[in-house]
């Protein structure tokens, strides 16, 4: 049911070269079980989507939006339903909370994943 597409899998090879600053920030403080000791894939495949992270254990996808988010909010939604329906529950933060107020985005994946 989560298993990726070939072409999701390439898609998330090359994103994980690239990360936005965002990204880098976040993905410090994920890494290693840095947080409640959950493991979380970056630029993690599941089905055709790629999400920014992942905790398969917590069945929880956190995404970064940045500005082209806006122009993208409906098929975002269609995004975010699909990855419901597969099981995981969908947090989104804006690259301006990550940079600005990260512990308060830290404290948020945190409690998502105690729900």
């Amino acid at each position: 049911m989560d298993k990726p597409t070939a072409a999701a899998r390439v898609r998330a090879k090359r994103a994980r070269s690239a990360p936005t600053l965002a990204e880098k920030t976040l993905w410090l403080m994920l890494r290693d079980r840095g947080l409640a000791s959950l493991k979380f894939r970056r630029q993690a495949p599941i089905g055709p989507w790629i999400a920014d992270f992942a905790s398969f254990a917590a069945r929880l996808v956190v995404e970064i939006d940045g500005g082209v988010h806006r122009l993208h909010a409906e098929r975002d939604a269609e995004r975010d339903k699909d990855l419901s329906c597969r099981g995981f529950r969908v947090l989104r933060f804006t690259n301006e909370q990550v940079l600005g107020r990260p512990n308060e985005v830290l404290s948020a994946i945190a409690r998502a994943c105690a729900d």
